[in-house]
């Protein structure tokens, strides 16, 4: 089968490229282009023809790449055409016509890759996470799992584990030699090192996850303090209504910002404060939960509201940020025991100080978040399955005796089989739908 689709964003753009990957990649483009065929790997200037009329499409640049030598291990060719919609249609009309020609599914060009054996499994998710980042710090964290780092430390701890499971079986195998009467504290300590070493990485705040979806910022306090106008004015836009109406907001209002580079979802919540009404009761208890699930919290009060204290006494943590909005009505009112906190003293009207807020959420993210580069894990699924792993490892290690060689075998090679399946060292069909079926189609 061979496949096509536009690789380039939709839309009007200068330049359009359609990717053909497959067995017919190179009669197809013979049929669809005029004059000489070009060399292998060479950008070459070509008329685009239709291959039954003989009528002129476009004019643009053509890529040859024979397989294996190419990004999807296939014969592939690449149609630099302009951006227009009527050509790049054209062009899919005329692809749709060939026999065993179809358009390619959301990631089938890098699941090629995959399977051809050109990338690994983390590779083709870190490419996936590359088109999708949008900021520096996603965009430098899908480079650093691109390089292959990762890789090569999850197939350090395999190759390490299947020497160990090698002189477990050698032993099983030769019943005429007497097994040792327990596990040799040699092999013990090996996998003992190997186990503290995935610890270390499952302690790691779930940092890698938290960059790739986005940081988790919660807006809180009770009502008519500026929340809304505070989430408004970092989003530059009018993502939440304002109103002088107590209860104004009932339902989370969720904005994606870029701070510094930093991936940041900020979430607008009800004000916290009892009430008789069902449907801002039910907002009430899902700006609580959004508090609890959040990365950072911001705590905002205003000199107004003299009824904060115990809301200020049951929210406060590590994780939150103290924040004294309409500091142009000045301080009185507001107890010494929250101005001792040192809280941030901003003015969303007059637009005082929020640079101060913004400094500070940058700050805490860091310090919690970010002490560490040697970030491993980046998804769920690779988290699931070094805890696994390491589970399988505890259990080898609690094994002693004599007896407990095919057991501790068995472990070994299932803490194999999860490290493998996160670099894609074993049968992994079953994760690869749900893995590719998040690309753009083109990739």
């Amino acid at each position: 089968m061979t496949i096509y689709a536009l690789s380039s964003g939709p839309g009007i753009s200068g330049i359009a490229v359609i990717r053909v990957s497959g067995i017919k990649a190179k009669i197809i483009l013979k049929s669809v282009i005029k004059g000489k065929y070009p060399e292998e790997r060479v950008a070459t200037l070509k008329k685009f023809i239709d291959p039954e009329t003989g009528e002129l499409i476009d004019e643009g640049i053509v890529i040859w790449f024979k397989g294996p030598n190419s990004y999807t291990g296939e014969d592939m060719v690449e149609l630099h055409t302009h951006g227009s919609k009527a050509v790049v249609n054209k062009l899919h009309y005329i692809l749709e016509k060939f026999d065993d020609c179809r358009i390619a599914e959301p990631g089938e060009f890098t699941k090629l890759a995959f399977q051809n054996n050109k990338i690994n499994l983390l590779k083709a998710e870190s490419i996936g996470d590359l088109i999708a980042a949008e900021t520096e710090l996603q965009r430098k964290q899908a480079l650093k799992i691109m390089s292959g780092s990762s890789s090569q430390q999850f197939n350090l701890w395999r190759d390490k584990l299947i020497k160990i499971l090698g002189e477990i079986e050698a032993k099983i195998d030769f019943p005429d030699e007497d097994l040792p009467s327990d596990i040799s504290k040699k092999l013990q300590s090996s996998v003992l090192e190997i186990k503290e070493e995935i610890e270390k990485s499952l302690d790691d705040d779930k940092t890698g996850e938290i960059i790739r979806e986005g940081f988790k910022v919660a807006i809180i306090g009770p009502p008519n303090v500026g929340k809304s106008s505070l989430l408004n004015y970092l989003s530059k836009r009018e993502a939440a209504i304002v109103s002088e109406q107590a209860g104004t907001t009932r339902d989370v209002v969720e904005v994606h910002l870029d701070i510094a580079g930093l991936p940041i979802i900020i979430s607008d919540t009800a004000g916290i404060r009892d009430s008789n009404d069902e449907i801002e009761a039910r907002g009430i208890k899902l700006a609580i939960h959004r508090a609890e699930d959040a990365d950072v919290n911001i705590i905002l009060l205003d000199p107004k509201n003299v009824d904060f204290k115990g809301f200020f006494d049951d929210h406060i943590s590590d994780k939150s940020i103290i924040v004294i909005n309409k500091s142009d009505l000045g301080l009185k009112g507001i107890p010494n025991s929250i101005l001792g906190k040192e809280p941030i003293k901003i003015s969303i009207k007059e637009k005082k100080n929020i640079d101060k807020l913004i400094d500070e959420i940058k700050a805490k993210l860091k310090n919690q978040f970010l002490k560490n580069d040697n970030v491993l894990i980046t998804r769920t699924r690779h988290r699931y399955h070094l805890s696994k792993c390491h589970k399988h490892l505890c259990s080898f290690i609690e094994k002693k005796d004599k007896d407990d060689y095919d057991k501790a075998a068995e472990d070994l090679r299932l803490s194999i089989r999860h490290i493998g399946n996160i670099v894609g060292r074993v049968d992994v069909e079953e994760i690869l739908g749900s893995i590719f079926e998040n690309f753009c189609i083109g990739k």
